[in-house]
């Protein structure tokens, strides 16, 4: 187990200002900023290699190993941002793991109904001294995107999201056995969105939560299932609880981003005292000075961000290589 490791620090003066040009900072509000909503610049000469199927009627992008299955390789649930399996990203994060030997099933958790991107072209340049006009345009495009987000948000329930999963799972089981087997289960990974998914996958909840089903208050002595994985990784995860953690029991490493106000501190800070009482395997490590979103592969100037964004992918890669 591991205390919370500091990977560089940012000065305190940028606590409170956006990290990236055009960027919502994480620490804005509740609700999801840019990087969860629109592609970063995708990197120069990065295609995906992997294909758009289907798996029990489910959308999913699956990306495999050059030398599977002449190799063994491991099954990787890979859960991800609200940009969803279109994403070229997202695709070219999952050909990312495929390539470490991972057979990648990213499946589409929002049943067509990815998070509303009225996010600019982060190629464009902006506008450096915009008219008092021009700034309340913005405003209201700001208020109408926080307004769409957050009910695309409400629409995003383990209700609606966890029956869908379990649904891939077992799907993958039979069409992935071998992967299933040679690992011994399903890992998982998760970012921002996916992120609170992988913690419920990797817990013990109650049979008719598990299922996405409401639990009635009156309910006592319910069955309990779970976990769903072997293990778990997440990096920068969005609308954590401290109800998300206290259910696990697989071990899971965290790459967190500080002052984050979509996974705060003092949320995280009480999970990781219930994973240390409860002797749950676990790592978290702290970026300062990255915003949300920043462990997703995509283009940034700034060198901390990128060596952030590497350091975040050798941790969950190397955990999930460990367990």
């Amino acid at each position: 187990m591991a205390d919370d490791d500091v990977a560089t620090k940012a000065p305190e003066s940028d606590a409170q200002e956006s990290l990236v040009a055009g960027d919502t900072p994480a620490q804005d509000g509740p609700s999801m900023g840019d990087h969860c909503i629109t592609d970063r610049p995708t990197p120069a000469g990065g295609a995906p290699t992997g294909e758009i199927s289907k798996i029990a009627d489910v959308d999913v992008y699956i990306t495999k190993p050059s030398d599977y299955p002449h190799l063994p390789s491991k099954l990787l649930l890979l859960l991800s941002s609200g940009t969803g399996i279109h994403s070229k990203n997202n695709q070219l994060q999952a050909d990312k793991y495929a390539s470490e030997g991972f057979v990648v099933v990213m499946p589409d958790q929002f049943a067509g109904d990815p998070a509303p991107n009225t996010a600019t072209d982060p190629n464009a340049a902006s506008e450096e001294n915009p008219s008092i006009i021009e700034k309340v345009k913005m405003g209201f495009a700001d208020t109408a995107k926080s307004f769409m987000i957050d009910m695309w948000l409400a629409r995003q329930t383990p209700e609606k999201v966890l029956p869908l999963l379990h649904k891939v799972i077992e799907g993958a089981k039979d069409e992935f056995a071998d992967a299933v087997a040679n690992g011994d289960g399903i890992y998982a990974v998760g970012y921002c969105f996916g992120g609170k998914y992988v913690l419920l996958l990797g817990s013990e909840l109650p049979d008719t939560v598990a299922k996405g089903q409401a639990l009635k208050d009156e309910e006592k002595g319910v069955v309990k299932s779970g976990p769903q994985i072997r293990a778990g990784a997440i990096a920068h995860g969005t609308m954590i609880t401290k109800e998300d953690i206290e259910g696990l029991k697989a071990p899971v490493t965290m790459a967190c981003t500080e002052n984050d106000q979509l996974f705060p501190d003092d949320v995280r800070a009480e999970g990781q005292k219930y994973l240390v009482d409860k002797e749950i395997p676990h790592e978290i490590q702290v970026f300062p000075g990255v915003p949300h979103g920043f462990a997703v592969i995509g283009e940034y100037d700034d060198a901390t961000i990128k060596d952030a964004q590497k350091a975040a992918f050798e941790q969950m890669l190397s955990w999930l290589k460990s367990h």
